[in-house]
């Protein structure tokens, strides 16, 4: 499973000084992108000329209030992964291991130029499957 760490600034807040709802998936997008890093694919599958891998699906549920100041650690793993399309769950904790959130988002492989839906390339798929959840 994949970790990583962010915190949460005033600027991530509602004035009650808890999270922003839009905020959380700020913080998840983050932790994919370094996810993605950690793979060391061949490609750079953000900037790839043949390949994108859009969301097509996000959603959240927020456990217990996160507030201004948090540093949360966020674990990252493969929940689902199929032919063309792969999901991940993002699993949020506070510095003293309290469960906070989870959110989950799903992926689509798509030719760039068409933007039509294609298997994952073999590379990428093996490495999505070694972190399975």
């Amino acid at each position: 499973m994949f970790t990583a760490n962010v915190k949460v600034y005033f600027y991530d807040a509602d004035p009650a000084g808890i999270i922003f709802y839009a905020s959380l998936f700020k913080f998840v997008h983050a932790a994919y992108e370094d996810f993605m890093r950690s793979l060391h694919t061949e490609r750079d599958y953000f900037f790839d000329k043949d390949y994108i891998l859009p969301i097509i699906h996000a959603e959240a549920d927020y456990v217990r209030p996160i507030k201004v100041g948090d540093e949360l650690q966020v674990e990252v793993g493969v929940s689902l992964l199929k032919n063309s399309s792969f999901e991940l769950n993002y699993k949020f904790y506070k510095e003293d291991k309290q469960f906070t959130a989870i959110a989950k988002t799903v992926h689509v492989c798509v030719k760039k130029e068409e933007f039509k839906k294609i298997e994952l390339p073999k590379e990428f798929y093996d490495k999505m499957k070694a972190n399975l959840i």
